[in-house]
């Protein structure tokens, strides 16, 4: 027996090496789309893909693919990005959404065993919808007042801690420099640590890197960000990667890991909690979760609890922080926007019902913090590789392009933002774009604008985001100076899925 496989192998394999090179030929010659432009090498290979991945700036990349061969570029053998007007609504938008599922790429992003679906990865559109409306109260927009008290008490730690590090204003040259990005991601962890748990992790008490968390989120997304492009290989190196990590784990299995420690010590100390008044209470995440599992547990089983947990550290934190940072160093780089949002700021403060904290309403008024929030997430949204899509049976049209079923698809955020939808200076951060256009142009600028994605897979936690962004923002520009060291203003960064800032350096100083 063994002897007939040795014998086989050979065979196998030419057969397989016959295949492949029978779809490359196919794709070079035959296929209906072997005329869309792009690298050479991302014609017959994924391989180009990864080595863009893996040096870190795909974002920029895509953008220069595009201004270098038009409105359709082919990335891999069968992945195709978009830079046209018409591409992310025909893609993503409502109606659409129910048609083009998630590619396998997503995959990567989530634990390989199928009972335990990922809202965020999951391709079957339909059990996707009924997975995200479980979670679709605890996000919305009328919860958010309930999350507002956790928002300040980390936002009271922040500024203090600022406050410790504050250089002296008599002496600006000798202040020592802090990693503003670094901060702020321990600021956006505390805060979906309290609105998920009411309980911080310690970032902000501590100022490190609380069990390696941050570290292993990092890993975590350099794997997902490469092995997706190989689906297949998920399974095998997932449990590889958990294995050479030990007890603790890696990546989303280390953080399912500590919440389903946390979760036990909550079940061991139960709450009676009201759920039909959950929007108006101070109820953190696991609580409702808990409740909900109480009350329905077939509906609501252990993995909706930890999953819904779990996710809110993952990608609740790091998108944030990233936000935040990309604001912080467009605000610190434009004075005139600087001073301009500081006026708004101060006239808001006479009438303020609180002396440090604003109310998300009060945020939500003040006009030109809201367009100085958006111009930055257009000009640094989180994510800076394509949202791949699967082309529904029957094939579709795209950007004047008939692309066949099962085709990969999708845009890129950063080349959708950087496009000329948004007028002739796409490059520049001018909030005034978003007050003084007219309301024909605000359509198709809005139409065009995708931090969190489009249609039905929008980031189900983007009014939590908007919530932590639109109340700190002010508050930091009102209590603080914050300055680059001679000739270190440049905001570098590094793309593992999410565009994250390095090294973001800044001396700070206390206004009052």
């Amino acid at each position: 027996m063994i002897a007939l496989l040795f014998q086989l192998l050979p065979a196998l394999l030419a057969l397989t090496i016959s295949y492949r090179a029978a779809i490359l030929l196919y794709n070079i010659f035959c296929s209906p789309l072997k005329n869309i432009p792009g690298p050479i090498l991302a014609r017959v290979t994924d391989l180009w893909y990864v080595n863009r991945i893996r040096k870190g700036h795909f974002e920029r990349d895509n953008i220069l693919l595009h201004r270098k061969y038009g409105s359709i570029v082919r990335y891999g053998p069968r992945r195709y990005s978009f830079d046209h007007p018409e591409a992310a609504q025909v893609i993503y938008g409502i109606g659409k959404a129910d048609k083009f599922a998630k590619s396998s790429f997503f995959r990567a992003f989530t634990t390989p065993n199928p009972e335990q679906p990922s809202v965020f990865a999951h391709e079957n559109i339909k059990e996707h919808a009924q997975l995200r409306r479980l979670y679709q109260s605890t996000h919305a927009m009328s919860a958010l007042i309930s999350y507002e008290g956790f928002v300040d008490e980390c936002s009271d730690l922040f500024d203090q801690r600022l406050r410790e590090m504050a250089g002296d204003s008599a002496s600006p040259t000798m202040s020592p420099l802090i990693d503003l990005g670094k901060w702020l991601q321990c600021y956006a962890f505390d805060v979906i640590s309290m609105i998920t748990y009411s309980k911080r992790l310690g970032f902000l008490d501590q100022g490190v890197d609380i069990a390696g968390v941050m570290e292993s989120l990092e890993g975590f997304l350099s794997y997902a960000s490469v092995i997706g492009v190989y689906p297949r290989l998920h399974p095998l190196l997932f449990h590889v990667r958990n294995c050479l990590a030990g007890n603790t784990g890696s990546g989303i299995q280390y953080v399912l890991q500590f919440t389903e420690k946390l979760m036990k010590e909550h079940q061991a100390k139960p709450k009676n909690l009201d759920l039909d008044d959950e929007n108006k209470q101070r109820m953190d995440f696991l609580s409702k979760y808990v409740a909900r599992h109480r009350k329905d547990p077939l509906t609501y089983n252990d993995w909706y609890v930890l999953s819904g947990c779990a996710s809110n550290m993952t990608a609740g934190s790091d998108t944030t922080g990233i936000s935040l940072s990309a604001i912080m160093y467009f605000l610190i780089t434009s004075p005139k926007v600087l001073g301009r949002l500081r006026q708004e700021v101060a006239k808001h403060q006479e009438r303020a019902l609180h002396p440090c904290h604003f109310s998300f309403k009060e945020v939500q008024g003040m006009e030109y913090l809201q367009a100085v929030i958006k111009e930055g997430l257009r000009l640094h949204p989180a994510v800076g590789q394509p949202l791949e899509r699967i082309v529904p049976e029957g094939g579709a049209t795209i950007a004047g392009q008939f692309f066949p079923e099962g085709t990969i698809v999708g845009v890129n955020c950063w080349v959708e933002h950087y496009s000329s939808a948004f007028g002739p200076d796409p490059d520049a951060f001018r909030p005034e774009r978003w007050l003084d256009s007219d309301k024909s142009r605000l359509e198709v600028m809005n139409s065009h604008w995708m931090p969190f994605g489009m249609g039905a897979r929008t980031c189900i936690g983007r009014h939590i985001s908007i919530l932590e962004i639109s109340k700190l923002i002010p508050r930091l520009i009102r209590d603080f100076d914050f300055t680059f060291p001679e000739g270190a203003k440049e905001f570098k960064t590094n793309n593992r899925w999410f565009v994250k800032p390095q090294g973001f350096r800044v001396q700070v100083h206390a206004r009052n």
